[in-house]
C-alpha cells in the first residue's frame, strides 16, 4: 500500500490527518508503510488538513473520502474538486470495526452510558438495543473523543463506541468487538499533496472533475463516450453542484481505471479538455485491491498499432 507515497520518509516528513489520535483515519494511515517514521499531525477538520498541506506545514495530508454504507464523503470530495489545488497520491481502504471500549476491569453489565458520534451509534443500533437495553447514548465530537472522555472520567459506567486503536491510545479495553449491524463496512482514505504524481503501476486510478460546456441534452453521453470509445472503465461517476452557477449547474466527478501516462487515458483527457467546459486533474495513483482483469492493456496495444499505422500514412504526405 506504500506505492504512491514518498518511499523514504524521514524525521522531517510530516503527515497531517483528520484527527484526533485514535480515529479510524489514523488507523488507516498506520497501514501505509511509507508513513512509518514520519510525524503524524492531527487536525480538527478536513479543511484544516488541506489548509496545512497547501501552506506547506505538512508534507501531505490524509483524509476520508468514501464509505461503503454512507457513500462519498462530500465535504472532502468537494474541497478537493473546488477549493484546493491538491492531487491524490495514494489511497487506502480499511474495514471499519466498531468496538465497545470500557475502562480496564469493567464488564458490560456495568455500562450505563455509551459515548460516540451519531453515525457510529446508528450503525450499531441493533447491538446497543439488543445487548445493552435502555442504555443512554450520548454524542461526542468524534469516536476518539468518546474514548478520551471515558478514559479521563471517574465514572466507570461509561463506555465508548470507537475504533480498536483508540483502546491502545487511551488505555481502555475492548469489551465487545465488531458490533456493527451490517458486515462489509469499509472506508476509503486518500493521501493528498501539492505535487508529485506517482509513477504508473499497471493498477492505477485517475480522478477528474469535468464541467460541461453547456447544460444540453446528451452532454453526459458525450463525456462518457470519450471513455467508452477507448475501453476505459469508470469505477465511480457522480454529479456535484458547482456552487457558483445556481440551481441545475452541476459538474461530474469521475474515477477512471488507468494512469495519466497511459496513452488512451491521456487521449481521453485531451479530448475532454478540448470539448468540455473545463477539466480538473485530481491525481493518478495506485488503486487498492486486486488488479482486475481488463481489456485496457490490449486496447493500449491496439491504439499504438493504429497510431503507428497513421504515422506511416502521414509520412508519405507531400512525398
Amino acid at each position: 500500500m506504500s506505492a504512491g507515497v514518498d518511499a523514504e520518509p524521514g524525521p522531517s516528513r510530516r503527515i497531517g490527518f483528520f484527527g484526533p489520535f485514535g480515529t479510524f483515519t489514523q488507523q488507516a494511515l498506520k497501514t501505509i508503510g511509507a508513513s512509518s517514521g514520519a510525524e503524524h499531525v492531527p487536525y480538527r477538520t478536513v479543511p484544516d488538513v488541506l489548509d496545512a498541506v497547501t501552506a506547506g506545514e505538512v508534507t501531505s495530508g490524509f483524509v476520508p473520502i468514501e464509505n461503503s454504507i454512507e457513500g462519498m464523503v462530500n465535504f472532502t470530495q468537494d474541497a478537493l474538486a473546488f477549493d484546493y489545488d491538491l492531487i491524490i497520491t495514494a489511497e487506502v481502504v480499511i474495514d471499519i470495526e466498531h468496538c465497545l471500549l470500557v475502562p480496564i476491569g469493567v464488564s458490560l453489565d456495568e455500562v450505563t452510558q455509551v459515548l460516540s458520534i451519531p453515525v457510529a451509534t446508528a450503525q450499531c443500533h441493533r447491538y446497543l438495543r439488543e445487548q445493552l437495553g435502555e442504555i443512554e447514548v450520548t454524542a461526542a465530537n468524534s469516536t476518539a473523543d468518546a474514548a478520551r472522555r471515558v478514559s479521563e472520567s471517574s465514572d466507570r459506567s461509561l463506555a465508548a463506541l470507537a475504533p480498536r486503536i483508540a483502546a491502545e491510545v487511551y488505555g481502555l479495553e475492548v469489551a465487545a468487538a465488531d458490533i456493527a449491524d451490517h458486515d462489509g463496512n469499509q472506508t476509503r482514505f486518500v493521501m493528498v499533496a501539492r505535487s508529485g504524481v506517482p509513477a504508473a503501476t499497471g493498477h492505477d486510478r485517475t480522478a477528474l472533475v469535468v464541467h460541461q460546456r453547456a447544460d444540453a441534452p446528451g452532454s453526459l453521453i458525450s463525456i462518457l463516450q470519450e471513455f467508452a470509445a477507448r475501453r476505459i472503465n469508470l469505477s465511480n461517476l457522480f454529479s456535484r453542484p458547482t456552487k457558483v452557477g445556481g440551481l441545475g449547474d452541476y459538474c461530474f466527478i469521475m474515477y477512471a481505471d488507468g494512469h495519466v501516462s497511459d496513452e488512451l487515458l491521456a487521449d481521453a483527457m485531451r479530448s475532454l479538455h478540448a470539448k468540455q467546459g473545463g477539466v480538473k486533474f485530481l491525481g493518478s495513483y495506485p488503486a487498492t485491491g486486486e488488479a482486475a482483469e481488463t481489456v485496457r492493456q490490449h486496447a493500449d496495444g491496439r491504439w499504438r498499432d493504429a497510431d503507428d499505422w497513421l504515422a506511416d500514412i502521414r509520412a508519405d504526405v507531400g512525398g
